[in-house]
């Protein structure tokens, strides 16, 4: 099985994770996106904060040392929720559910939520997997979609489970 690994961002990553968060499946799929995701100018401001930010843990996700991806945990209105994103390529390997298990050993904040949207069941999948809970649904606007769509909110509050 391949090596999944974390580690921090680099400066060296970010050309690569801009265009892995500017393709349209994925997009389309993860739904709730930056406005733009095509303006790098935006992008590089948000990562930027994001990397500066001591309430954030941002990592580069690796597969045998290639880079596939990103996962983070930050604050947003006083909780503490966690996002990823994996090349399309990459979909349907493990690898979400890997880096997720990483991440939780790392980030020991509870509760720690996520959000999907409602039809992405391969991510909600992930998050289940984790020992993530269904707490509710909400309708919101969605750039990825440029629609208002149903997205599903996930509560951990337990120690992390194996998520492979």
């Amino acid at each position: 099985m391949a090596e999944v690994a974390l580690r921090p961002i680099e400066d060296a990553d970010l050309d690569a994770l801009f265009e892995q968060m500017r393709d349209p499946e994925s997009v389309r799929m993860a739904a709730f996106v930056a406005e733009n995701p095509d303006d790098r100018a935006a992008f590089d401001v948000h990562m930027a904060k994001v990397r500066a930010s001591p309430e954030a843990t941002n990592r580069a996700i690796t597969v045998d040392g290639r880079l596939v991806g990103s996962i983070a945990s930050f604050v947003m209105d006083g909780d503490t929720e966690v996002t990823y994103w994996i090349d399309r390529s990459f979909w349907g390997q493990g690898i979400a559910g890997r880096a997720l298990a990483l991440l939780l050993e790392s980030v020991r904040t509870r509760p720690l939520f996520a959000r999907a949207a409602s039809d992405n069941t391969g991510s909600i999948k992930v998050l289940r997997r984790a020992g993530f809970e269904i707490i509710g649904t909400e309708v919101s606007y969605a750039n990825g979609r440029k629609a208002e769509i149903e997205e599903t909110i996930l509560r951990l509050d337990a120690p992390a489970k194996n998520a492979e």
